[in-house]
């Protein structure tokens, strides 16, 4: 049984809380971890995904740039925090390795 310490558990969470599309088995096998350890740490953390969005009335339509933008934007963020979780993942398994 390995031993993850707590800061990879909380990413491991944030990670897979981030990744709205992906499953429990998919952000796991990203990291190199069991799907079940994950479904685990996501449990205690008493994470959970938003599972809808109040309808907020914008006062005007964004235009089709300005909602093309926020996607990307949001993407970005995503893409951002993914790449910052798997390098920590990378390095907390290299150092693994070494022993």
């Amino acid at each position: 049984m390995k031993n993850y310490p707590p800061q990879f558990k909380a990413d491991a969470v944030a990670l897979y809380q981030s990744r709205l599309q992906a499953t429990i088995r998919q952000v796991a096998a990203d990291l190199g971890i069991n799907p079940e350890t994950l479904r685990n740490w996501v449990r205690a953390a008493g994470a959970s995904r938003p599972r809808g969005r109040r309808a907020e009335v914008p006062t005007e339509p964004p235009t089709p740039l300005e909602a093309e933008n926020a996607a990307l934007r949001k993407k970005v963020r995503e893409l951002e925090e993914e790449r910052e979780i798997l390098g920590r993942a990378a390095k907390y398994f290299a150092a693994e390795t070494r022993w």
